[in-house]
């Protein structure tokens, strides 16, 4: 089986979380980069990779890779790649481009310069003067970083984050990969309760749910790669196959979700339905000064408001100071808050065992990890 050259991307702070998950699946010797994980693997790897990463952004096929600092070289080194091994000659192929301090810096004309040295290679593969594009899709990019350019093709289609689940959105929603990297740092067992104080439109509930239960965050969607006659649809059909077969849909957790705003919670409880984790998350309306509860031992997992917008910062930080006077009493509990205020700790009145930088959107926030102490072997 041929191999190829993957490349997942990721948001800052996610790497390492990213290279886990490959691992988890089976690859190794992964190279882990700002923003990316490098891992050499099968064509079935693109099939389970969609399928089963929760925290990537993207699934790339790397193509090529060389230095250019003038457009000849550009054209040239884009032109000696092997195109035609993966696109078809009625291929639809758009080209997106990004250059960060390189001397090419124009962006437009880099990828009309990649788009131009493709058609030239297909050219002499095919023996057509023209293509019509009305294939499947291949998404080229060329994305130069220091002069060294790089060349992809888009296997994912959407970004992974979205799952197929969350066809209405709140305001200013969590991304799905967020989400599940601040479950999967966590180290939560679905065999804990796990509460989110602040869910919204019920994503951190939601993604706690699927990786309790093993199911795949990609099993409700299509991706781009599906289309390409490169890769038989019954490899596509194996790997879902083998997800199916991974998942335990029945598995009980105690998983809930409560917030302030009877609206949003409408929207969780339709996104939970359509994941089909509905019934494992309870949704309550409920503020969080009112939390209470019975168990010994339990997991927070939320994102409160971080007050980015102008007057809304002094109510941030009040939220900040109420909270900790409400988790105070909880010392066998854990707590895991994600937000962009540089002085939680002294408003939350207690030091994080572990901080994250992390980035929510292009919001820099961190990830503050308060680990309580393990419960009793029957307990978990």
């Amino acid at each position: 089986m041929a191999q190829v050259e993957l490349i997942a991307t990721a948001a800052f702070g996610l790497e390492s979380v990213v290279a886990r998950e490959l691992k988890q699946l089976g690859y190794k010797n992964l190279t882990v980069e700002n923003g990316k994980v490098t891992f050499a693997a099968d064509e079935t790897a693109i099939c389970r990779s969609n399928l089963w990463l929760r925290t990537a952004d993207r699934l790339l096929l790397k193509m090529g890779q060389f230095k250019a600092t003038s457009f000849e070289e550009l054209f040239q080194g884009t032109k000696a790649v092997p195109w035609s091994e993966w696109l078809p000659k009625n291929a639809c192929f758009p080209v997106n481009g990004k250059s960060i301090r390189s001397t090419l810096y124009s962006v437009p004309d880099c990828q009309a310069i990649v788009k131009k040295a493709i058609v030239e290679k297909m050219k002499e593969k095919y023996h057509l003067n023209w293509f019509p594009e009305d294939g499947p899709r291949y998404t080229v990019e060329v994305a130069l970083l220091k002069d060294e350019v790089t060349l992809t093709i888009d296997t994912s289609g959407a970004g992974l984050h979205k799952r197929g689940y969350r066809k209405l959105v709140g305001e200013a929603p969590l991304r799905e990969t967020l989400a599940a990297a601040m479950i999967l740092l966590s180290h939560w067992t679905s065999n804990r309760i796990l509460w989110d104080l602040f869910c919204g439109s019920g994503t951190i509930p939601i993604e706690a749910a699927l990786i309790g239960r093993n199911i795949a965050p990609g099993l409700k969607r299509d991706f781009a790669a599906e289309n390409w006659p490169n890769i038989p649809s019954n490899k596509w059909q194996r790997a879902r196959e083998e997800a199916l077969d991974m998942a335990r849909f029945n598995e009980p957790m105690d998983i809930r979700g409560t917030d302030i705003d009877s609206d949003v919670l409408s929207l969780a409880r339709y996104h939970a339905k359509q994941a089909g984790v509905a019934d494992v998350i309870h949704w309550q309306r409920q503020d969080f000064r009112d939390f209470s509860n019975r168990y010994k031992y339990g997991c927070i997992i939320t994102n409160p408001p971080y007050g980015e917008r102008l007057g809304e910062l002094k109510e941030a930080e009040q939220i900040y100071k109420e909270l900790g006077r409400v988790l105070a009493p909880l010392d066998t509990w854990s707590f895991f808050i994600l937000t962009s205020h540089k002085d939680f700790e002294q408003l939350f009145n207690r030091p994080a065992t572990r901080r994250r930088k992390l980035y929510n959107g292009r919001i820099e926030c961190h990830y503050y990890q308060y680990f309580g102490p393990r419960p009793p072997r029957q307990d978990r």
